[in-house]
């Protein structure tokens, strides 16, 4: 059957074009249920997919709906099965995801409708519908000659959809009561009222998601996934509004087209929850910050949602606080008027920035948030307050009734609303984790938080993978050069598997040397568009934790058939220079290769190698020249202005069997940890020369701002107050002036203020040479540059690769990789991933520390003071790499006297000055008082101030460890 819809349409050169919409109709589509006489028993799920093509097609499902369908209803005891209608997939896909949820019909006019709504909501239904245990099944309705509609004069879409979903849940009833066999039904869940009161009318048995969900009484756990709809249903008692109400978005973008709202994203202070900024994204390319103080002002706004703000008159500008405030959101409402006095009173209005208010959300950006329930003191309360694990996140208020059995466990909660009455959001539980300070359960919780894939590679990713055993054909042979002969090898740190790159060096009968870098050809493996590049693409790196790696390839490709390990043949990308042996290039070759590697080195054994005299084999000479040429690179680039900046990593001594750590030290960095990455840098180099050449608008580069003038004034303070001066008006200036800051009685100087500039870079990142102007990258003093050489751990040089290899016809091209407009979207998808996992690897820095320090006991250790605040300071510790907050106030106790210099910047703590850099010792021990937050304390030994510094043996309540929130990059 055949439904057809002509209309006629203006074009826009103004000629007349007449559209026919054809729809077809068809009286074979499955209702579903496998025993159905009326359907013949034909099995469900023959159909297509009704989310593909014109939609056509019969329902889908995998095993369809069972013959034990609900029961347990105490509402509807009879069997039945249940139908939402749009809003309850929308907002309570968390209860249909839970494996009570069973025998649920989604309709097409539901689907169709989520997925134009929320696509992350329908990924998650689509997930639902295809597993198997779930027993869910897709009825498209929009096809079925019986429950197809029109839209009706006068009738909205909304109200349209509303009538398809009561047809369809009619002719699903009807069509049931036939069978002779078992008595069904199907149930309409909807949260709309009108919706319910249309289909009780209709004669349809109908409820709200509450309300079936608590006629559940065998599983009563799932109450507590309810997401709360209504604020009112959820209100705090006190009728007192604490925030104003948002403004229309229609009233917004008005403003913003007229200059008085501006629109950016919010991002709240890890250190002050009543202080955040909103990021604006300027035309011109520019960002510019607005700062916002005070509960009122940042109204309801959460951090990453998209918000609208106004600026505030000039004269109620403030300074960002330089107070650290710990307390953790369990003040209430009459209490933060007093705070943010007292907040207004500390700032120096000299250095006061553009403040504004929130006056509405744009777009919320809310996720699952990780955390701990803080149980009510009112006995039998079923609502309790969630503290999150991000302290940028506020405490939610949710309703349950495990509130005993989730007390020190890690759960997920989600937020569904926040009242304009309530000091604290409304959500509802999600899902427990495991028990608190487990090692698992701190894993998923950072891995969650920080957003970061880690789950198995799927079945349909995995079988785009080579089928083993896996060798190298003549055909292979043909097509790419044979560099086997080579005395190749790869230097890694210890334990490496999955290894990226290898290297060789040799002389030439002409007197120059032939250096190679030779990178594993991943692109051969993982072909544009499948599963396996898909998944790929959206990991987009490989996450490294203190003891897991979380892959962003198979591990069949990442620690096999891509690792160029040695003594085996593998497929490589070479980039291959002839050198002068002053470094020179006369010239320069890119090809795909067979390599097989004579060595896998560590960076101490190639540095054992290299220094060792009566080694003399090939691969230790070719070691030894590319050392040579490497130290002449690194010259030549420092000459021009490239940056050597520091950061304190550290490295983990694992116990291998506990899997604790039983030691800890900062990494020691050799002569060929240079070697290797003087290569790499060269590689990329020319690797990004060849694809802008050949690509100008679709490239895939990186490039590193220069940080604005503003982000330098801390170190040229730092280096005023040590009476030495840093330049920052060029990248050779600065990188001169670091040369020259020294003191000679304090060899760690040096180090720190390379450590305090790089927190003053701005981050790296990748884009679209289509898409940007600016391509210079700053630290490294280099006008161009791309990632090439790490291809089984970041996706942008799988992207690299392909582009490369297209350019030197050695593949075909595709039409992604030459859209530009697409190429800058996955730019962007990386960029948020290397940023989360370079998080992530901090926080799992953080958790070790910790446990460290929870077997060693109280420790007294020399430090360095990083940034002196007015109420603080932040020391680091060199031995372990670690930084901490010595707290000089404390809520409840008496303060010492405090003054604190801006200009220089210091804080005097009654008589005693403290100046960045100065070097101190303090007590550090584990304080795990509270659960959610176990930290590290620090506490001032030396020097001695009375009344303030705390004995070694004392329980340290006067300072917190935190991970620095800081603009910390790594130049490459």
């Amino acid at each position: 059957m055949l439904k057809s819809k002509s209309f006629v349409k203006k074009t826009r050169s103004g000629g007349v074009l007449k559209v026919v919409r054809e729809h077809y109709l068809r009286d074979d589509i499955l209702c579903g249920w496998g025993p159905c006489e009326e359907c013949g028993g034909r099995g469900p799920g023959s159909g297509s997919d009704p989310g593909q093509g014109q939609g056509q097609g019969q329902g889908q499902g995998h095993g369809g709906l069972t013959d034990q369908p609900h029961t347990s209803s105490q509402l509807c005891p009879e069997p039945h099965y249940v139908l939402p209608d749009t809003n309850v997939v929308l907002h309570q896909i968390d209860i249909l995801e839970d494996p009570v949820i069973q025998n649920v019909v989604i309709l097409q006019t539901v689907l169709q409708e989520v997925r134009h709504r929320s696509a992350p909501v329908y990924k998650r239904i689509k997930d639902v519908i295809n597993n198997p245990e779930k027993h869910f099944y897709t009825f498209t309705n929009e096809h079925h000659k019986d429950t197809y509609i029109e839209q009706e004069q006068g009738e909205s879409a909304n109200d349209r959809n509303d009538r398809a979903i009561r047809i369809a849940v009619k002719w699903y009833n009807e069509h049931l009561k036939k069978s002779k066999t078992l008595q069904l039904q199907v149930i309409l869940i909807t949260n709309d009222r009108k919706n319910k009161e249309r289909a009780v009318e209709d004669g349809l048995v109908a409820f709200t998601c509450d309300e079936y969900i608590k006629s559940l009484v065998g599983n009563p756990e799932l109450v507590d996934r309810l997401a709360c709809i209504s604020d009112a249903s959820n209100e705090v008692e006190s009728g007192r509004l604490i925030f104003t109400e948002h403004l229309p978005l229609s009233r917004i973008h008005q403003g913003i087209k007229s200059n008085r709202y501006f629109q950016g994203t919010f991002r709240a202070n890890r250190d002050n929850y009543l202080e955040a900024t909103v990021w604006i994204h300027g035309e011109d390319g520019e960002n510019k910050e607005i700062l916002v103080r005070g509960l009122k002002n940042l109204n309801r706004a959460i951090h990453e949602d998209v918000v609208a703000v106004e600026l505030l008159p000039k004269g109620k500008w403030v300074a960002p606080s330089a107070v650290v405030l710990q307390d953790e959101g369990q003040v209430e409402a009459d209490e933060e008027d007093e705070k943010e006095g007292f907040l207004k009173n500390i700032t120096a209005k000299t250095f006061s920035k553009p403040s504004g208010k929130v006056i509405g959300i744009i777009k919320r950006n809310w996720r699952s948030y990780c955390g701990m329930i803080s149980k009510s003191q009112i006995k039998e309360s079923t609502r309790h307050l969630f503290t999150p694990a991000d302290r940028r996140i506020p405490r939610i208020r949710i309703e349950t009734r495990q509130s005993s059995a989730l007390e020190n466990q890690r759960i997920i909660v989600v937020i569904d609303g926040w009242p304009r009455n309530s000091r604290y959001p409304n959500g509802h539980f999600v899902r427990s984790l495991g028990n608190a300070g487990d090692k698992e359960t701190e894993t998923e919780v950072l891995l969650l938080e920080h957003d970061v894939p880690h789950q198995p590679f799927s079945q349909a990713v995995l079988s785009f993978l080579p089928k083993m055993p896996w060798i190298i054909t003549e055909q292979d042979l043909k097509k790419r050069m044979d560099l086997r002969h080579l005395y190749i090898c790869s230097v890694d740190p210890p334990g490496c598997t999955d290894i990226d790159d290898a290297l060789h060096c040799r002389e030439l009968e002409n007197g120059n040397l032939e250096v190679g870098v030779h990178i594993a050809d991943v692109s051969h493996f993982i072909r544009p568009g499948n599963a396996l590049d898909q998944e790929s693409a959206n990991r987009g790196t490989t996450v490294y934790l203190c003891d897991k790696r979380i892959d962003m390839v198979p591990e069949l490709l990442s620690s096999n058939l891509c690792s160029l390990r040695s003594n085996v043949e593998r497929f490589a990308f070479s980039c291959i220079w002839e050198m002068t042996h002053n470094a020179e290039i006369l010239h320069t070759m890119f090809t795909k290769s067979i390599i097989n590697s004579k060595a896998s080195l560590t960076y101490a054994e190639a540095q054992m190698r290299i220094d060792d005299e009566n080694m003399n084999d090939e691969v230790t000479l070719g070691l030894r020249s590319l050392n040579k040429l490497a130290k002449i690179l690194k010259r030549k680039r420092i000459d021009i202005g490239a940056l050597t900046l520091s950061s304190p990593e550290v490295r983990f001594h694992i116990d291998s069997e506990t899997h604790d750590p039983i030691d800890l030290q900062t990494k020691e960095l050799k002569e060929t940890n240079s070697m290797v990455e003087e290569f790499m840098l060269l590689a990329n180099i020319s690797v990004a020369q060849k694809i802008y050449e050949e690509f100008s608008e679709c490239a895939l580069l990186r490039k590193h701002p220069a940080p604005p003038p503003s982000n330098y004034d801390i170190l040229v303070k730092a280096a005023k107050s040590k009476n030495l001066e840093i330049r920052t008006d060029s990248a050779k200036a600065l990188a001169d002036s670091l040369d020259k800051a020294e003191v000679p009685d304090s060899p760690y100087l040096n180090t720190l203020f390379r450590i305090l500039t790089t927190r003053c870079m701005m981050q790296a990142v990748y884009f679209c040479s289509g898409m940007d102007t600016d391509f210079h990258h700053f630290g490294l003093a280099s006008p161009i540059y791309t990632h090439f050489t790490s291809p089984i751990r970041r996706y942008s040089d799988v992207i690299v690769h392909r582009l490369l290899a297209v350019a030197i016809n050695a593949d075909v091209t595709y039409p992604d990789i030459m859209d530009k407009h697409k190429q800058q979207a996955l730019c962007n998808n990386l960029n948020y991933r290397h940023k989360m996992a370079q998080y992530s690897q901090r926080a799992s820095v953080a958790f070790h520390t910790q446990l460290f320090f929870k077997n060693k006991g109280i420790v007294d250790e020399v430090g360095y003071i990083l940034f002196v605040k007015k109420n603080a300071i932040v020391v680091l510790i060199p031995k372990f790499g670690l930084e901490g907050t010595v707290l000089f106030e404390e809520k409840g106790k008496q303060s010492p006297k405090l003054h604190y210099n801006e200009e220089i910047p210091s804080l005097t703590v009654e008589s005693t000055v403290f100046n960045m850099f100065d070097k101190v010792t303090v007590t550090i021990m584990l304080d795990a008082t509270n659960v959610q937050h176990q930290k590290i304390r620090m506490a001032l030994v030396e020097p001695v101030i009375p009344g303030v510094s705390v004995p070694r043996n004392s329980s340290l309540k006067n300072s917190t460890i935190e991970e620095p929130e800081v603009k910390k990059t790594k130049l490459s």
